[in-house]
């Protein structure tokens, strides 16, 4: 017990101690607690800036429909050089259709009549003409080889002095049909090739890549300076174009595209070597041209046969890029895809950014692509994508020179105004599956 006292009287000593310390009663005067000096805060951080060039703002002087000029910004910006998630390693994609895309007019129209004008185009082997297509019908064989002739020689330039020969080889182009009015071409995947499209290719038959980039040249040039709405005639046939635009505005796009650090490509279903002639006329390098690639022989000449892709082997005539086969060739090409694999959608993330066409055949690859951009020429697959506007990912834009008119009734999108592969009429859907309803046609100036 008295152990107990004495612990209990020593610690009531020590607390008197503690608390007469704590209240100062030594008689020194009190001081405030040191003020609590939060830490600097840290420097703001300054992201990296991936752009090689300061990305351009698009031409205040260029007309655009309604807010496509300030939503293809915005585009742009969110995956462009200046964004979080940029690497320069891996760029984003800008896939472009050329014809009545980027220019008005069809390039690809200019070197075919020019061939057939300028007596370029050759006599075929054994004066057979089913071998410049495989889809070339016996009819349209047949009057080629009685309005040509077979005096001269296989593999011999055809004169343009030979009216009949022009004017039946440009009704097979043109209408795709003889001038006596029989179906030219038969029997091919209406999502793979369009025959008369290919047939600029096939009549390009023995020359050099070289040999067609200079006849490219000579046939646009004279067309680029030629006054809107000019016409030519070959042989007796009259009103075929003569003129043609690169649109400033399609130009502009690509300039503000590549400033942001975007990988921009052409893919035409005219011929690659035709369109990567001209193609630095609107600023896309022409190994960033994706066309009609036709196989060489061991001279380097072309032959009527075509590169393949997907499962379609090379030395064929089956695929261009055209529809399917745009997607195709921009998988292998641009993404390396060398299996049958390219003929199909890749996933989410791992396909172009952005793309921009006129016209059904375009309608696949832009599909695909995250954000598209439409120049109305009244097509209408494309169009019944267009306005439905799945993800409010598409954008749409009358023609920057020579708009069409509206159409007066609604796309038939439920029924008929989409085409299977044997060209049979179908109703067009969605990438859900889902049947697209009727759209009106309503974005004209």
């Amino acid at each position: 017990m008295q152990t107990v006292k004495i612990l209990l009287s020593s610690s009531l000593l020590f607390s008197t101690a503690l608390f007469g310390a704590a209240c100062g009663d030594d008689g020194a005067s009190l001081q405030p607690d040191a003020a609590v000096i939060d830490p600097p805060p840290d420097a703001p951080v300054t992201p990296i800036d991936k752009c090689q060039v300061q990305p351009t703002a698009f031409d205040p002087q260029l007309a655009w429909f309604g807010a496509n000029k300030t939503d293809l910004t915005a585009w742009f910006d969110a995956a462009g050089c200046k964004s979080a998630g940029y690497d320069a390693a891996h760029k984003p994609v800008v896939t472009l259709d050329w014809d009545n895309t980027i220019s008005k007019n069809d390039f690809g129209d200019a070197i075919t009549f020019y061939l057939i004008a300028n007596s370029k185009v050759r006599q075929p082997p054994n004066q057979d003409w089913k071998q410049t297509s495989a889809y070339l019908t016996d009819a349209a064989a047949t009057a080629l080889s009685a309005a040509c002739g077979t005096t001269v020689a296989a593999g011999d330039p055809l004169p343009a002095s030979n009216t009949a020969c022009v004017d039946e080889i440009l009704s097979v182009y043109v209408n795709s049909v003889t001038k006596a009015g029989a179906v030219a071409f038969a029997g091919h995947n209406t999502r793979w090739i369009e025959p008369s499209y290919a047939w600029t290719a096939q009549l390009m038959a023995g020359y050099t890549h070289a040999e067609l980039q200079q006849f490219m040249v000579a046939a646009v040039t004279p067309q680029l300076a030629a006054a809107e709405g000019t016409t030519q005639t070959i042989g007796t046939t009259t009103g075929l174009n003569a003129w043609l635009r690169i649109y400033p505005q399609s130009k502009d796009l690509i300039t503000a595209a590549k400033s942001r650090g975007y990988d921009v490509w052409i893919i035409t279903a005219s011929p690659q070597d035709a369109i990567a002639a001209v193609s630095m006329q609107a600023g896309v390098d022409p190994s960033h041209v994706i066309g009609i690639r036709s196989m060489t022989d061991g001279a380097g000449k072309l032959t009527y046969k075509f590169e393949g892709c997907g499962a379609i082997a090379d030395d064929q005539q089956q695929m261009i890029t055209y529809i399917q086969g745009k997607r195709c060739f921009i998988n292998k090409v641009i993404y390396g895809d060398t299996t049958a694999n390219a003929m199909r959608r890749r996933p989410d993330g791992k396909r172009q950014y952005f793309a921009a066409g006129d016209s059904d055949t375009d309608i696949e690859f832009l599909r695909d692509a995250t954000y598209k951009f439409v120049l109305n020429r009244n097509k209408k697959e494309l169009m019944c994508q267009a306005y439905y506007n799945e993800g409010d990912s598409w954008r749409i834009n009358p023609m920057f020179i020579g708009p069409k008119a509206a159409q007066a009734t609604p796309y038939a999108c439920a029924t008929t105004a989409c085409k299977d592969e044997n060209g049979v009429s179908t109703p067009c859907r969605d990438l859900g599956g889902n049947v697209i309803p009727a759209q009106a046609d309503i974005v004209h100036p």
